[in-house]
């Protein structure tokens, strides 16, 4: 048989073409590392023989696949891809030159391959594809490709994505849509029990988390309430005793309402833990492993992270069955959308550099390494004309949705934080990441940098050192996989203003930048979005920021955000 005619622009390597469209090709999975296909009526290839022939990868999210009708080419990534669909199932092959170096494949981890070109293409209930469709949400991520095969099909799944790379949704599609099919399943007239929840480590992103689903939860008409600190704990209790389907949460303040028997997780069936390294780091593990014990055993678990080792390698060998990995990306991948700037400052002309810098245009995050240097920071660039706010763990969550809002709404273009805005907070547009302070460790730079360029936008991060400091944030910035620019500046520098957009400001001093919120409706607070602490209540979680002092506290710095 004469293989087809390739598709037009797409080459043939090796002499095997690209057919436009196969229908019946018959595809499976002879293991995990031996992939077969049949192309245009070519012989089957192995995975060896596609390496060799020029085929880089075939990614199956399936054990095992029956009939596959229609193969669609197109151009796209580092290569040409094909895409096999059938129903809910797909396969990709990844095509490259002959000879192009070809990435070790691994038992347990599925490279994610862009697949599907829809939501559509999942399994989901009407509901959540209409409010997706309204919002504007319509093509998956790759993490959100990768993962909702597996997730749907109620297998325990290991994510490993950088920031901003659509994980909220992978794992928040796949909740919302096997909550609704119980729902559908038995009804669950009365009072609900949770039946589904998701950990995080900080409040700011169960904040976001709440943001991100609630819309699409009520569409689907399920109920959901975040438990966190600094937010009212009776009106927690009230949210709970009226029933959620969903229960986004902090462990700290989680763990305190199983013991006060305000919260009980023993109808949970389905778990994610976001961040779960981020857990690890502040010693959130021992509370995360006691709340999942009083999960079912046999439920779905899925667990996101950057990192897969240490402590959290022992959580998923001990709490998830046979999970399918999916790695979209190593943890430097973002770098590559990122210009990356070391500036050597004396130390005297910090603050000079840092408010030019600071005036310029567009929105600008700064990172500081005590809540004290935020606020200092941020008053003195307000007495420069800079509208600047800080962000850290000493404000009330109140304060603390006030100044991301400014932020937000762009009454304040300059954003102060702790790492404690490392993570989980998702600002649009936000075009320069400045380290006022070097960061800690590798970690802590790619998680402060991954404020710029997410979602494939381009960014610019730079770190202000003295020249004390220079030798050893770059051996950080090193251990980040980065290769700064590096240059000496002074206040006013040509090439200060060229990277950064720096200017002088104007000197005249303004006030904290405010947000009017009273045309918004009074929330019911507990309740997803709607309870993310406007007038709530109560002080700040003695219990979260106690268990931040855990015993991976690089120097008791996180004690102090």
């Amino acid at each position: 048989m004469q293989p087809a005619e390739p598709r037009s622009g797409l080459p043939a390597p090796c002499g095997h073409a690209f057919s436009r469209t196969v229908s019946r090709r018959h595809a499976e999975t002879a293991s995990d590392r031996a992939v077969r296909t049949y192309l245009a009526g070519v012989r089957a290839l192995s995975i060896d023989d596609a390496k060799r022939v020029g085929f880089v990868r075939c990614i199956s999210p399936f054990s095992s696949i029956d009939f596959l009708d229609g193969v669609h080419a197109r151009r796209g990534g580092s290569g040409p891809h094909v895409t096999c669909h059938s129903g809910k199932v797909s396969v990709t092959i990844t095509a490259e030159a002959p000879n192009a170096p070809t990435p070790e494949t691994d038992d347990r981890s599925h490279d994610s391959a862009e697949t599907s070109s829809s939501f559509a293409d999942f399994a989901l209930p009407k509901p959540l594809l209409e409010t997706l469709r309204r919002t504007g949400i319509e093509s998956p991520f790759p993490i959100q490709t990768a993962t909702l095969p597996d997730a749907l099909a109620g297998r325990d799944v290991l994510g490993r994505a950088q920031t901003g790379s659509g994980k909220t949704l992978a794992f928040g599609l796949a909740l919302l849509t096997r909550l609704h099919q119980a729902r559908q399943r038995d009804g669950r007239p009365g009072k609900r029990s949770p039946r589904g929840l998701v950990l995080v480590p900080t409040r700011e992103l169960a904040m976001q988390v709440s943001e991100a689903l609630q819309p699409l939860g009520k569409a689907a008409g399920l109920h959901c309430a975040t438990i966190v600190g600094g937010m009212s704990f009776q009106r927690q209790s009230l949210a709970l005793e009226r029933g959620a389907d969903l229960v986004i949460a902090t462990p700290g303040r989680l763990a305190d309402h199983t013991r006060q028997g305000t919260c009980s997780l023993s109808e949970v069936a389905f778990v994610t833990l976001d961040e779960a390294d981020q857990m690890a780091d502040m010693g959130f593990l021992p509370q995360v492993t006691e709340i999942l014990r009083m999960t079912p055993s046999d439920g779905q678990r899925m667990l996101f992270s950057a990192s897969l080792d240490g402590e959290v390698a022992t959580l998923v060998r001990d709490h998830l069955s046979n999970p399918r990995e999916h790695s979209v990306a190593p943890a430097t991948a973002g770098v590559t959308t990122m210009e990356h700037h070391v500036f050597t400052v004396e130390q005297r002309d910090k603050h000079a550099v840092t408010s030019q810098i600071a005036a310029r245009d567009g929105r600008t995050i700064m990172f500081v390494r005590t809540k004290h240097h935020a606020d200092r920071v941020a008053e003195k660039l307000r007495s420069d004309g800079v509208p600047a706010v800080a962000l850290h763990g000493g404000k009330t969550q109140g304060q603390r949705n006030r100044v991301l809002a400014a932020f937000r709404a762009g009454a304040a273009t300059t954003l102060v934080a702790t790492d404690v805005a490392a993570r989980g907070i998702h600002v649009d547009n936000v075009s320069l990441v400045l380290h006022i302070d070097p960061p800690g460790d590798a970690k802590d730079y790619l998680h402060r940098a991954g404020r710029t360029a997410r979602a494939g936008e381009s960014g610019t991060v730079a770190t202000l050192v003295t020249p004390q400091q220079r030798r050893a944030a770059r051996r950080i910035i090193s251990g980040a996989g980065v290769q700064p620019k590096a240059a000496s500046v002074q206040p006013g520098d040509t090439t200060l203003a060229s990277v950064t957009g720096a200017r002088r400001p104007t000197g005249t001093a303004v006030p904290e930048p405010q947000v009017e919120q009273s045309g918004r409706s009074r929330p019911k607070p507990g309740r997803g979005v709607d309870g993310r602490g406007h007038g709530g209540h109560g002080g700040k979680d003695r219990r979260d920021t106690r268990h931040s002092r855990g015993r991976n506290n690089r120097s008791g710095e996180r004690a102090r955000r």
